[in-house]
């Protein structure tokens, strides 16, 4: 499978998203609004969404766009697309709000309801990471040259463990006890993909809510280093395939020398399962 022909100048839409975001972020954060759901919207959600939608409408006019800022459109619509792009324009409000810098822009390219080309900007850090799956990932730090990236494919005496700062619950309790010794690394928005990627962690449990567009790029990211991202029954993570834009449960992982399913016993896939 060839590399597409587009990746530069989706990393320089994205790239221009987080310039976007790292100007509210200096000056403060901004307002911070509530959304229908309760969860925060702030300028610089605003500002990369307009220029995202602007950049890949003008570099493919006839491809779809769903955003997490414009994602009111309905399945019978949405079920006639066969490639569309899926964006997260601000991953990680709360991480902006808090400004701990972890905070991504998220584009994914959605085909046959799997994901087969992903970005992830890190405004903060300067650092790019893209994938195709079956082809490869990569890392780019600033303007140097990018780094091949693969996932880490045997386990050591300690499981390292990536997980969300804002969901940690009972269920996901039950899976660390399962694993045994263990590092929990704490992380925001889509980095905990990249971590698995780059052969920083092991495995990620999502025992809590998230939306398509959370996932998407940096399931395209995990799937080029050679991870694996499966909904809790053990069939891969799909996308648009429902009314519902919620994932069901899944776990994201590197290595296959656990049965990593096996440890989660009858935890329930999640409400849009």
């Amino acid at each position: 499978m060839a590399a597409p022909p587009y990746i530069e100048t989706v990393l320089d839409i994205a790239r221009a998203a987080g310039r976007e975001i790292l100007d509210v972020y200096g000056a403060g954060g901004g307002d911070v609004t509530q959304k229908s759901d309760a969860s925060p919207l702030t300028e610089a959600d605003l500002r990369a969404h307009r220029l995202i939608v602007r950049g890949l409408s003008a570099l493919t006019p006839d491809w779809p766009i769903l955003s997490e800022e414009a994602s009111d459109i309905d399945f019978v619509t949405r079920a006639s697309w066969s490639r569309y792009w899926l964006v997260d324009p601000l991953d990680g409000t709360k991480e902006f709000i808090s400004r701990n810098g972890e905070f991504t822009v998220n584009i994914a390219l959605i085909e046959g309801h799997r994901p087969t080309f992903g970005v992830v900007h890190v405004p903060v850090r300067d650092v790019d990471y893209w994938g195709q799956p079956g082809v490869g990932a990569w890392r780019r730090v600033g303007t140097a040259p990018p780094d091949a990236i693969a996932v880490t494919t045997t386990l050591g005496a300690s499981v390292r463990i990536a997980g969300s700062r804002s969901h940690r619950g009972n269920s996901l309790e039950g899976f660390l006890a399962g694993v045994g010794a263990h590092e929990f690394v704490e992380m925001g928005s889509s980095l905990k993909f990249c971590l698995i990627a780059e052969g920083g962690a092991d495995v990620y449990p999502r025992l809590g809510p998230t939306s398509e567009w959370d996932t998407a790029a940096g399931h395209a990211v995990l799937g080029g280093a050679g991870g694996v991202v499966l909904r809790l029954d053990g069939t891969p993570l799909t996308y648009n395939t429902r009314e519902s834009l919620l994932n069901p449960f899944f776990l994201a992982y590197g290595s296959a020398a656990r049965d990593w399913l096996a440890l989660l016993g009858t935890v329930d896939g999640g409400a849009a399962g």
